[in-house]
């Protein structure tokens, strides 16, 4: 992983991509989102969606498990490097989740994360605060999922100033 003197607005990590089948659509939401669209055919089709649709909450988890993926993949290559690795805190959350267009049974979706600001943490100024806008974009070429995320990323040889007496 990276450290936050080490980002800059603007770049974007290509995290990879994941088809939806109809059985993965299936088997997430027997567990997570049981609705008849996410679990039978012919409902998908009479639905909005005109097919078996996953679960927005899938699509989700999908673009969750490519960034720590993809994270992992970074911290490898940095510490093969012989780089120190950065540690990333905690999400404070995320805002603006958006589901654009039905994932259906058959689709690729791709996977990207664009860094969309940064700044020091007033409070904490061995950290730095990202937002970045995570993306799905089916086969076509069109968005179907969309979250600006929120993260605290370590700062490079930043010492906390010391409690007032």
């Amino acid at each position: 992983m990276r450290f936050f003197e080490d980002i800059v607005v603007g770049q974007r990590r290509e995290l990879g991509s994941f088809t939806f089948t109809a059985e993965l659509i299936k088997k997430f939401a027997a567990q997570f989102d049981p609705q008849r669209f996410h679990l039978d055919e012919e409902a998908g089709r009479q639905s909005l969606f005109g097919g078996l649709a996953a679960s927005g909450w899938h699509v989700g988890s999908v673009c969750m498990k490519l960034l720590v993926a993809d994270g992992q993949r970074q911290a490898r290559e940095a510490a093969d490097r012989g780089e120190e690795v950065a540690a990333w805190g905690p999400s404070p959350g995320f805002r603006d989740l958006r589901w654009v267009r039905p994932v259906l049974a058959g689709d690729t979706i791709s996977y990207a994360s664009e860094v969309e600001s940064m700044r020091t943490s007033d409070s904490r100024p061995q950290w730095g605060i990202l937002q970045a806008r995570n993306t799905g974009t089916n086969q076509r070429g069109e968005l179907v999922f969309s979250l600006l995320a929120t993260a605290f990323v370590p700062r490079r040889n930043v010492n906390p100033e010391p409690p007032p007496l």
